[in-house]
């Protein structure tokens, strides 16, 4: 699907931001993040450390599971691999919603309750980090923004630099256009997140888990229109 990084950035931007302002800061996309906030735990600053550091093996539970899932996929199944990971964060998203609301009203990090809730989305979010690198396809980098950020920055430079050859701002312009999809889902998807945790607390991860659903139909419908090419 030609628009499935943007929805995948805009999940992204979503969950890390409803998970951000409901966990106590926790990320559970950009999940390398929670090292700073470890840190400033450590030394007195802020909540959730006990939190943060439970979800990491979650995190990584997520990328190994996603790692099993597809490799044990015969050669002759392997393009179901895209839409298998996509019903697996789908179903997983749901678990975030539903243990979330479980967890409500939250009080304290360290509750039992909203330590699930974390481990479940971490988890969930490990499978979405690992879903580029398991199934090889053209995109770019949807759960963390900040290397698009950058080579965005450096297109646009190369754009305008009138000593830039032509072949080198035609690639910069391929580039750009790729990215900013991604770039801009992200950022309406933060804040989404942040609206949707003020409005309607966890069930407002019903919508990302939608759209993971809607994913895996249309990755099936695609992958269906391309075996019935091959027949």
């Amino acid at each position: 699907m030609k628009s499935e990084d943007t929805i995948l950035a805009a999940i992204a931007g979503f969950v890390d931001t409803l998970s951000f302002v409901a966990l106590f800061g926790l990320f559970t996309a950009h999940v390398t993040g929670n090292f700073v906030l470890i840190g400033a735990g450590v030394a007195g600053f802020g909540r959730g450390v006990l939190l943060k550091l439970i979800v990491f093996p979650a995190f990584i539970g997520g990328v190994v599971v996603s790692s099993l899932l597809v490799r044990s996929l015969s050669a002759r199944h392997a393009r179901h691999g895209a839409r298998l990971l996509h019903t697996v964060q789908a179903l997983l998203m749901l678990g975030f919603c539903l243990t979330g609301v479980w967890a409500e009203p939250v009080g304290e990090p360290d509750s039992l309750p909203v330590i699930l809730a974390g481990i479940v989305g971490a988890f969930a979010m490990g499978v979405q980090n690992a879903h580029p690198r398991l199934i090889p396809r053209p995109g770019v980098p949807n759960t963390v923004m900040t290397g698009n950020v950058t080579q965005a920055i450096l297109d646009v430079v190369d754009m305008l630099s009138a000593s830039v050859a032509e072949s080198v701002r035609a690639a910069a312009r391929a580039r750009f256009t790729k990215m900013m999809p991604a770039i801009a889902a992200f950022a309406l998807g933060a804040a989404a997140g942040a609206l949707g945790w003020r409005y309607a607390g966890f069930w407002a991860l019903l919508a990302p888990a939608g759209a993971l659903a809607g994913l895996a139909l249309g990755t099936g419908e695609c992958e269906r229109a391309a075996n019935a090419g091959h027949a």
